[in-house]
């Protein structure tokens, strides 16, 4: 009987060991995919060029895509920036550092700024106007 116990008990640790391996190749697989399912949305500096996560590089210009929203930070720090897919997945929810740039290819963004004289907002290339300085601003945009 005291090698059976011994047998079984050497499988719980064993079984024990494989569910942890599992769940640390999880963990990494899950934190490295960098939004490979195809959302068209990233974060980019200004020194990358302004392109979708996961896309090819970036051709001439004139054939460049146009995001449906463009939030770029202007300051050394800019506050909270909040966009997601209307009735769907949160896209971005953090601060900003300065030259930062979030774009969206989604069909319709809802966004929140904080202080939206902190950012430059372009909504299917068009510069959007901020309101007052420290004053929080919410709206939808929508794909053309």
């Amino acid at each position: 009987m005291g090698i059976a116990r011994l047998v079984l008990l050497g499988l719980v640790v064993l079984a024990f060991v494989a569910l942890i391996v599992f769940g640390v190749l999880s963990l990494f697989g899950g934190l490295g995919s960098d939004s490979s399912s195809g959302s068209g949305s990233g974060v980019e500096t200004a020194t990358t060029p302004t392109r979708a996560a996961g896309s090819s590089p970036a051709p001439a210009p004139a054939a460049e895509r146009v995001p449906t929203v463009l939030v770029e930070c202007l300051r050394q720090e800019c506050p909270t920036v909040f966009l997601k897919v209307t009735g769907g997945d949160v896209l971005f929810d953090r601060e900003m550092a300065q030259d930062e740039r979030f774009q969206s290819f989604d069909p319709k963004v809802d966004v929140v700024l904080a202080d939206s004289a902190a950012v430059r907002v372009q909504v299917n290339g068009t510069v959007r106007p901020p309101v007052r300085p420290g004053e929080r601003e919410e709206f939808t945009v929508s794909r053309d």
